[in-house]
Order: structure tokens, then C-alpha cells, then sequence
């Protein structure tokens, strides 16, 4: 039987993106369809290499073609992705950096920096590009938990302009205000000098073309997070709290930071730290030591996915003070953990891409 590339792509179109809810044809997610005997070939474009539902989609195409062209078809299936994005495209400042991520928390204390950190790692372990930022001007973490506490960013010269290379571990490109002050000394600073530091890691950063900023917040709400969304456009926050009712109730605020009028960004999801605790020698038993379901109940109240519950695991602890991430195992319970929120907020933000209006900087009436 000879088939035909417009068959092929009539059995197609009944395959729906599971997340927009239309069909791959319409959608343009296939592309390079071949034809040779009765062997089809075709690409499937996911919205980022880290799809969650990549596999799923892969079968669904293969069976649609064994179901409306041939049972007997032979289907290759070649996935590759181009990451989305919403970015105003008369907005020159970072125009290489597709999506810029804001890892935040209520309160200080709720691993915060571990999750941004892994959540960097795990994403570049799918092959998207990836930088981290460490926004945390007054108390840097970033060079400790990659182990670069002694390594110094190179500059050079271009347009007059001195540009800072970001450090590169894992994959990701780091840039922290800890690569350039002394790590055994306060850093006593006013807050327009912390503004203007956090500023200078945006802007002279030398960070090419990424599919992922994460930027690792201070907690609480403050200069940090103003210097922020008035410097960058911010895709969406991702907030991170345990599952202990004085957390929560810190996260609310930090919602309605993100999501007041003049802010307006979008919350991608929460993100319950410390969730549970399982022994090794009692694999299948867990141990709710700060409660159970906070942060689920608090998702269905503000009305956002819960993208992650990540385990009390002591190597999550103890990659942190090591220098690598758990995230760089992915094939461990708490690697895997990160690696499930790392698909979870990849598939947020290509929803987010896809729903809402471009992210711009914010900017205050005076």
C-alpha cells in the first residue's frame, strides 16, 4: 500500500496535545514526514524536551496511524522540541532568554534555594539551555550548593560594555553575588546597592540564548522581588513551601504579591519541600512529620497545580552542602522527585505560553 503525506497527516489530526487540547497537525507539532514503503518516519515538536507526556503523545501518533492508514505501518517517531515562548518582541532586554522562572517562598527556611537548584539541574538534564540567577543578594547560596565557591566569572570587553561569563556546572549557567564578595563577611549594604548588584547579574551577564532563567529569590517579599519584576519579564513564579500551617499561611502572602494589580504574574504552581519521610530500610512507609497535604489543600484554594511533593531524603541535605544536586540522579526517589517538577513546570509554562497575554517588565506609576 502506498500512503500518502496527506494521510498521514488526516490520521494525525486525531491525536490531541493533551494540555491545549487540540490536534498536533493544527497545533504544527509534526513536521518532516517520510515516506518509504510501508515505513513512516515524522518528527513530533514537543513545547520543551522536558514533557512530561512525551511518551504518551509518541504512542497515541503511532497508534492513530495503525488505526486510519495501516495496521501494518512500520512508525518512527523522532521526538524533538522547540521551548515556547510569550515574550514581547519589542522587549530587547534578555530577547535570547525565552522563559524567566521566579523561584519563591513565604518565609525563609523552606529549601527554597534547594528546589531552584535542582529545579535548574533537572531541567538542563532534558537538554533545554538553561541559567540560574541568585537573587538572594544578603545571604548567596548558589556557589556552595555547586560547589564553586572558589571559582571567579571571567569578563571581557564588547561595545564598550564589560560583560560577566556566568560560571557553567551541570549544565547550568550560574551567575551569584557570592562569586564576588567575600564568603566569610556580611554583606552591609542599603537596598539600592543590593537593587543595583542584582541589576548588574541580569544585565551584564553574558548568558546567550537560554530556554530557562530560574532565579533564586530571597524569602519573604521585599526590594528583591520589586528589582526583579521591574528588571526582567517574569513568566510565572514557582513558590515553595513545607506543609506546616505557619508556612502556608507566609505563601499566601507571597501569592498575592505575584498576583496584585500593577504585578500581575502568573503563579505556575506550588511546590510542598520536606513533604514526607521515608526510611531506606521501610521504602514503602511515609512519615507526614510536618503535616499532610498542606500544600495540595492550599493549591486547590489559590487554584494552581501542586507541582511537586519533595521527601525528606538526608542526601537532598547533604548534596547541598557537597556541592551536587541530587537532580544530577535522576534514577533515585528524590532525584526523580525533581525531576518530576522540573516536566510539571516545563508543561506550566508552555500552558501559560499558550493562554496568556506576552510577559512585559512591570512598571509602577510614580
Amino acid at each position: 500500500m502506498n500512503y500518502t503525506t496527506e494521510q498521514i497527516k488526516q490520521a494525525l489530526s486525531h491525536v490531541n496535545d493533551p494540555d491545549f487540547k487540540k490536534d498536533l497537525v493544527s497545533l504544527n507539532m509534526i513536521d518532516n514526514i517520510k515516506i518509504e514503503g510501508n515505513t513512516v518516519s515524522f518528527d513530533l515538536v514537543l513545547t520543551t524536551p522536558a514533557c512530561p507526556m512525551k511518551n504518551m503523545m509518541k504512542n497515541d501518533c503511532i497508534n492513530a496511524i495503525k488505526e486510519y492508514v495501516d495496521a501494518n505501518a512500520i512508525v518512527e517517531v523522532n521526538l524533538t522540541s522547540k521551548v515556547t515562548s510569550k515574550r514581547n518582541g519589542e522587549d530587547e532586554f534578555l530577547k535570547d532568554i525565552k522563559n524567566i522562572i521566579a523561584v519563591a517562598s513565604g518565609k525563609g527556611g523552606v529549601g527554597k534555594s534547594t528546589v531552584a537548584v535542582n529545579l535548574a539541574v533537572a531541567l538542563a538534564n532534558t537538554g533545554a539551555k538553561v541559567g540560574l540567577v541568585d537573587a538572594d543578594i544578603y545571604g548567596p547560596s548558589i556557589p556552595l550548593m555547586f560547589d564553586a565557591m572558589n571559582e571567579k566569572p571571567k569578563a571581557f570587553e564588547a561595545d564598550g560594555k564589560t560583560r560577566i561569563v556566568p560560571i557553567e556546572k551541570y549544565g547550568v549557567k550560574l551567575l551569584s553575588i557570592g562569586f564576588f564578595v567575600d564568603p566569610n563577611k556580611a554583606l552591609v549594604w542599603r537596598g539600592p546597592m543590593a537593587s543595583g548588584a542584582l541589576k548588574q547579574l541580569f544585565s551584564d551577564g553574558d548568558w546567550g540564548e537560554l530556554d530557562y532563567m530560574v532565579i533564586d529569590l530571597p524569602p519573604g517579599t521585599g526590594d528583591m522581588h520589586l528589582t526583579m519584576v521591574q528588571t526582567v519579564p517574569v513568566t510565572g513564579a514557582v513558590i515553595v513551601s513545607t506543609p506546616q500551617q505557619v508556612a502556608i499561611a507566609d505563601v499566601v502572602k507571597a501569592a498575592s504579591m505575584f498576583e496584585q494589580d500593577g504585578i500581575n504574574i502568573p503563579i505556575l504552581g506550588i511546590v510542598e519541600n520536606m513533604s514526607y519521610f521515608t526510611p531506606a530500610e521501610l521504602p514503602d512507609n511515609k512519615y507526614y512529620l510536618f503535616g499532610k497535604d498542606g500544600c495540595k489543600k492550599l493549591a486547590e484554594q489559590l487554584n494552581v497545580p501542586l507541582l511537586s511533593q519533595i521527601p525528606i531524603v538526608q542526601s537532598i541535605s547533604e548534596s547541598g552542602d557537597s556541592g551536587k544536586p541530587v537532580a544530577c540522579n535522576p534514577e533515585t526517589l528524590e532525584g526523580n522527585a525533581f525531576k518530576q517538577l522540573a516536566e510539571n513546570v516545563a508543561q506550566q509554562i508552555a500552558i501559560r505560553n499558550a493562554n496568556l497575554n506576552p510577559t512585559k517588565v512591570v512598571q509602577f506609576a510614580n
